[in-house]
């Protein structure tokens, strides 16, 4: 068995890619995109004619974004036979009404294509304003995905909501470790696998339901160090390397048994607080939005560029 295969025994695997083939190729569970992913996509060509249907379709230019981002999920629906999560634009991570607003919208899109708003995933940056977002769309039905996650106030907050599924960024978390120190790190030692299992037995002890996804891994090391996971999304170039590897792969995370004691939630000052005296979080936090919106602009000067 390839290690790939291995992996499947014990986690969920989710392809964190909005190419067709890659998922067709490696049958995920569930697909993840974010607007890097929907960018590399529309660069590819290969949703031209979506891109047009689109926004030929669309009352105004915000509204055929929209449509194109939950038209390429549900492209994806007809291949996974899990979530599809679709991300909320990162220009209104400190909104929490225009988050509310947008999510709306993107739920209506695909309801209205006939697709059950369960199979889909609301993607939100974890900032206080999103994670409030967040708990007034589970109440309502709608499951949201946590993205951007790096630190522990941030799992509580979104623990405390409700969330569905979080997905702390293990990758990025080594980046700024290993730019900070100046030091290499190794599964076992990253940064990034170290604060994903402290989430998870956080989560597991406190009888948490939500989700514990892994994501952002820059080898697969760092996967392998998280076996057993609840969910890990994983780029199809480290799909590939799994596959093609037939060593041993083992259990790496045991869920701890819950104890039956549920912390008191997390307050606004406390976790602004905690993402003050965290530099990683806050850098990476704010970078990653700032990547995302950047790349959400250059896919909107695209679109305009092929619709002109």
């Amino acid at each position: 068995m390839s290690k790939l295969e291995q992996l499947k025994e014990y986690t969920v695997i989710v392809a964190d890619t909005g190419e067709l083939e890659s998922i067709k190729k490696f049958k995920p569970q569930d697909a993840t995109t974010n607007p890097s992913l929907v960018l590399k996509a529309v660069e590819s060509g290969l949703y031209d004619n979506l891109i047009e249907r689109c926004m030929a379709n669309a009352s105004d230019f915000d509204d055929g974004i929209d449509r194109l981002i939950t038209s390429i999920g549900q492209e994806i629906l007809q291949e996974v036979p899990g979530y599809v999560s679709t991300e909320v634009d990162a220009r209104l991570s400190f909104d929490t009404e225009a988050t509310l607003a947008k999510a709306h919208r993107l739920i209506e899109l695909y309801e209205d294509a006939g697709w059950s708003r369960d199979r889909i995933l609301i993607k939100i940056a974890s900032t206080w304003e999103g994670i409030q977002a967040a708990r007034v769309l589970e109440k309502e039905g709608i499951h949201c995905n946590m993205t951007l996650l790096f630190s522990m106030e941030q799992a509580q907050a979104c623990a405390d909501a409700g969330a569905t599924l979080i997905s702390p960024f293990v990758g990025r978390i080594m980046d700024w470790y290993k730019k900070d120190t100046g030091q290499s790190y190794t599964g076992e030692n990253d940064p990034g696998v170290i604060s994903v299992r402290e989430i998870y037995k956080h989560y597991k002890e406190h009888g948490y339901s939500t989700i514990v996804m892994g994501a952002s891994f820059r080898n697969t090391g760092e996967i392998e160090a998280l076996a057993g996971c609840d969910r890990l999304t994983i780029s199809p170039a480290l799909l590939e390397e799994l596959s093609n590897d037939d060593g041993e792969l083992k259990q790496a995370l045991v869920a701890p048994a819950a104890t039956g004691n549920t912390p008191e939630a997390i307050s606004e000052s406390a976790f602004r607080l905690g993402m003050n005296n965290n530099p990683m979080a806050t850098e990476k936090l704010a970078e990653g939005i700032r990547k995302f919106i950047e790349d959400q602009i250059k896919m909107e000067g695209i679109i305009k560029a092929h619709s002109a």
